[in-house]
C-alpha cells in the first residue's frame, strides 16, 4: 500500500540535524516577527535588495489594490547583476545551459553583466524606452534570460511567451500588450525536432500592427526568412553595441513584467507585476524555500515562459548570486535518464519540478535515477499542482535517497511568488502537504460567505508584496475574478489537518458533487495513483440524471502494469477504500497519457469535452495535441 492522504496524516519527516544545523532559517523567528507586525517584518526584508532611494510607506492599501515601498526606487536586473560585481560572485559561474544535443555554454556573473548591458544599448537603439512592452519569444537558452533583464534594465516591460505557444496564441498575447518589439529565434528543438519559432512568429505579426522591430536569436542556424528593415539578428546588435548602459532607475510600483495565464472565458489574462514587490518576494521565498547556498547548483526545470521561470529562474536565483542549470530539451531525449544524467553530469544540488512530472518519471520505472550517481542532491522541491502522497514518497527514495527534504510549493502566477511551503530546516514535513503558510502570509480556508472553515476556499486576507497588481487593460475582470469578501481568492480548494497543515484540493471549478458529498479532483486522483499500478489519473464529472454528477477518470498505467480483467473494479474498490463508496468512479478509461501543457499541467476541461460530446477547446498548449484523438478514440471505444 502507498501513501494516501488517510494515511499520511500520521506520516511526518523531520528536519535532519545536520541540516538544521546550516539551515538559512532554523528556528520559528520568521513567522513571530511576521505575527507581531507584517508592514515592518516585509520592511525588514526588502533590505535584502538594493535600493536607489529608501520607501517613504511600506504600504498603501486601497482594497483591492496594494502599493508596496511606496516611493522607493530601485532596478531589478541591477540586483541581479549590478551589485554582484566587485564581489566574489562576479566571477562565479552564473547559467550553465545544455541544449537538447548536447551543447554546452557556461557563463559567468561578470559574462551576463556585459551581455546584457550590451543587448540594453541595443534594445535602446531600436527605440525601446521605458514603459514600452516587449513581447520574448524565445526556447530555453540564455538569451532568454538576457532578454529579460535587459527589459528590467531600461524599463521596459516584458511579455514572456512560451515558445511552444502557436502563432495565434502569440499574436493575441501581442496584440493585447500592444508590444513594440519582439525577440525571437530562427528556431528550437524538442525531441529532436525543429520548432519553426521564426517563422511561427511572422505568421503571428501579420496581424500584429504594433510591433515595429524583431530581434532574432541565431540558435537552430536552420534558414529563414529577415524583413528588411524589420528583422535584426541578435548576434549582430550586441556585437555593435556599448558594454555599459546605466540602469534606469524604476518605481517600486513600475510595471516589471505583463504575464499571460489562462482564464475560463478563453481569452487570456495579462496579469500585472510590479518591480519592488515582486523582487522581495522572489528574493526572500528563494532565500527562505531553497535554503539558498552559494556552493549550490540550482536546477529549476520550468521553462520562462510560466511564471516558475520569472521566479524562479531569473529573478530570485540571480538575485541571491546563485548558480543554475538551464536544460533546453526534454527529460527523455534521448533516453528517459536526461534529468538524471544532467544532475550526475553538473552536481545539481537542488532540483525543483512538477509533479506530473515524477508521476511520468515513476511510470518509466526507478531504475532510470538508479543507474545515476544522485548524491550531490540535497533539496527537492515540488510546483504546479498539488503533489499526491505517492509521488511524493517516491520522489523522496528514488530521488532523494530518503535524505532530502522536499518543499512542496504552493502558489500563482498572480502571486508572483511562493505563499504555501516548507521552510526545510524548520517544518516537518506530511507528503501531499504543502505544510504552512510562509512567514509574512495571510492564508485562509473560508466557506460561500468568507467564514473560517477547515475545509473550503483557499483566500488570502491581507496583502503581500508580490501580489498582482492587475489585468492588463481590464480592471473590471481583475476585481471580479481575485477579490470576495474582502479577500483575495485563489480559485483553490484546501484542508486544514488536525495540525493546522494546508492540503491544497486543486481547482474549485474542478470539484465534483455526487449526491451532494463534494469531492476535489485531487483526492479521487490521489485515491487513483494511490494503487501500486497506476502512474497518473485525471478525474472530471458528467452530469448525471440522479447524483447531479457523477465520476469518470482517465487512468495511464505504469510502465510495467498489466491490466487484468476486472482491474477497473478493483480500482473502483481501491478509492472507496480510500474516500467513501460515493466516491467510486462511473467509468475508468485506461489511456497511454494526459493532455498536459509543456509546463505539466493537466488540461481536464478538455477531457470533459471529449465526455460530454464537445468539439475540444484550444488544444494549442498542449505538449503533444495528437492525445486527444486517441483518448477521444478510447472513451468512445469503451
Amino acid at each position: 500500500m502507498g501513501f494516501s492522504f488517510f494515511y499520511t496524516l500520521a506520516i511526518v519527516f523531520f528536519p535532519s540535524e545536520d541540516f538544521r544545523k546550516e539551515a538559512n532559517v532554523k528556528n520559528s523567528t520568521l513567522f513571530e516577527e511576521a505575527a507581531q507586525d507584517r508592514e515592518a517584518f516585509w520592511a525588514k526584508q526588502a533590505e535584502c535588495l538594493d535600493w536607489f532611494k529608501p520607501w517613504d510607506q511600506v504600504l498603501d492599501w486601497k482594497p483591492p489594490y496594494a502599493k508596496w515601498f511606496v516611493g522607493g526606487k530601485l532596478n531589478a536586473c541591477y540586483n541581479c547583476l549590478d551589485r554582484h560585481m566587485g564581489t566574489s560572485t562576479q566571477n562565479k559561474t552564473a547559467l550553465i545551459w545544455e541544449g537538447e544535443r548536447g551543447e554546452e555554454k557556461s557563463i559567468t556573473y561578470e559574462e551576463l553583466y556585459a551581455e546584457v548591458n550590451q543587448f540594453s544599448q541595443a534594445l535602446k537603439k531600436l527605440g525601446i524606452r521605458k514603459g514600452d512592452k516587449v513581447a520574448i519569444y524565445l526556447p530555453m537558452i540564455p538569451e532568454a534570460v538576457v532578454a529579460m533583464l535587459s527589459c528590467a534594465r531600461i524599463g521596459a516591460v516584458h511579455t514572456v511567451v512560451f515558445a511552444g505557444f502557436s502563432a495565434e496564441s502569440l499574436k493575441d498575447r501581442m496584440v493585447d500588450a500592444e508590444a513594440k518589439l519582439l525577440i525571437t529565434a530562427d528556431g528550437g528543438f524538442r525531441k529532436g525536432k525543429l520548432l519553426p519559432l521564426k517563422e511561427m512568429a511572422d505568421q503571428a505579426l501579420k496581424a500584429v500592427p504594433t510591433v515595429q522591430n524583431v530581434v532574432v536569436v541565431r540558435h537552430t542556424q536552420q534558414p529563414i526568412a529577415l524583413t528588411s528593415g524589420r528583422d535584426h539578428w541578435y548576434d549582430h546588435l550586441i556585437g555593435e553595441a556599448p558594454t555599459e548602459c546605466p540602469p534606469e532607475s524604476m518605481d517600486a510600483e513600475d510595471e516589471l513584467f505583463i504575464l499571460y495565464t489562462s482564464g475560463t472565458t478563453g481569452k487570456p489574462k495579462g496579469i500585472v507585476h510590479t518591480t519592488g514587490g515582486y523582487l522581495v518576494g522572489a528574493t526572500m521565498t528563494t532565500q527562505w524555500v531553497f535554503d539558498a547556498k552559494p556552493s549550490d547548483i540550482y536546477w529549476c526545470t520550468a521553462d520562462v515562459g510560466w511564471i516558475t521561470g520569472h521566479s524562479y529562474v531569473a529573478y530570485g536565483p540571480l538575485a541571491n548570486g546563485m548558480t543554475q542549470l538551464l536544460y533546453e530539451g526534454a527529460p527523455d531525449f534521448p533516453e528517459r535518464n536526461r534529468f538524471w544524467k544532467l544532475i550526475e553530469k553538473y552536481g545539481v544540488t537542488i532540483l525543483y519540478t512538477a509533479p506530473t512530472a515524477i508521476r511520468t518519471f515513476m511510470k518509466w520505472g526507478e531504475e532510470w535515477p538508479q543507474g545515476c550517481d544522485l548524491s550531490s542532491l540535497r533539496l527537492l522541491g515540488s510546483v504546479g499542482e498539488p503533489i499526491n502522497p505517492e509521488a511524493w514518497a517516491w520522489y523522496h527514495q528514488h530521488i532523494g535517497g530518503g535524505r532530502c527534504p522536499i518543499v512542496d510549493t504552493w502558489w500563482q502566477t498572480e502571486t508572483g511568488s511562493i505563499m504555501i511551503s516548507p521552510i526545510p530546516g524548520v517544518t516537518p514535513l506530511k507528503p501531499g502537504s504543502a505544510t504552512f503558510p510562509l512567514p509574512g502570509i495571510d492564508a485562509k480556508i473560508v466557506d460561500e460567505a468568507g467564514q473560517p472553515q477547515t475545509s473550503g476556499y483557499l483566500t488570502i486576507a491581507s496583502p503581500w508584496p508580490s501580489m498582482l497588481r492587475g489585468v492588463h487593460r481590464d480592471p473590471a475582470r481583475y476585481e471580479k475574478t481575485y477579490w470576495k469578501n474582502g479577500s483575495y481568492f485563489t480559485g483553490d480548494g484546501a484542508k486544514l489537518d488536525e495540525d493546522g497543515y494546508f492540503w491544497l484540493m486543486g481547482r474549485v471549478d474542478d470539484v465534483i458533487n455526487v449526491s451532494g458529498h463534494r469531492l476535489g479532483t485531487m483526492e479521487i486522483e490521489s485515491a487513483l495513483v494511490d494503487h501500486r499500478s497506476v502512474a497518473e489519473a485525471a478525474a472530471i464529472a458528467i452530469p448525471h440524471p440522479i447524483k447531479g454528477q457523477t465520476i469518470v477518470a482517465f487512468v495511464t498505467p505504469k510502465e510495467k502494469a498489466s491490466f487484468q480483467p476486472g482491474f477497473e473494479e478493483e480500482l473502483k474498490l481501491h478509492v472507496a477504500q480510500i474516500i467513501g463508496s460515493f466516491a467510486k468512479p462511473e467509468r475508468i478509461i485506461f489511456i497511454n497519457d494526459l493532455p498536459k501543457t509543456r509546463s505539466g499541467k493537466i488540461m481536464r476541461r478538455l477531457l470533459r469535452d471529449i465526455a460530454e460530446g464537445r468539439v475540444a477547446g484550444d488544444t494549442t498548449t498542449l505538449a503533444d495535441p495528437s492525445v486527444m484523438e486517441q483518448i477521444k478514440a478510447k472513451y468512445q471505444e469503451d
